[in-house]
């Protein structure tokens, strides 16, 4: 008999996991902004004439500082990454 009800459960509970979607995977957080030349270089810190050794050596310093996995705040290793694509031109 609890068995029989436990079971029944069980499938009534797969499928309203199933009707309400939960499987699916929700995008965590939305997009970075974008940053023009200006803002990337100063979050990176670097100079206007910097080439691109400087700026992947700038983001690297930053990135060994503010890791998520190390500590770190996630929405500022996120700008330091759009900052690097901004100047490396990435994701065109």
């Amino acid at each position: 008999m609890i068995v029989k009800l436990l079971i029944a459960l069980g499938i009534a509970w797969l499928g309203w996991r199933w009707w309400k979607g939960l499987g699916q995977r929700k995008p965590a957080r939305p997009f970075a902004p974008l940053l023009d030349d200006a803002e990337a270089r100063a979050v990176l810190g670097v100079g206007v004439a910097a080439d691109e050794q400087e700026i992947r050596a700038a983001h690297r310093r930053l990135m060994a500082a503010v890791h998520p996995d190390r500590g770190g705040s996630a929405d500022l290793a996120r700008r330091i990454n759009v900052a690097r694509d901004t100047l490396l031109k990435r994701g065109d």
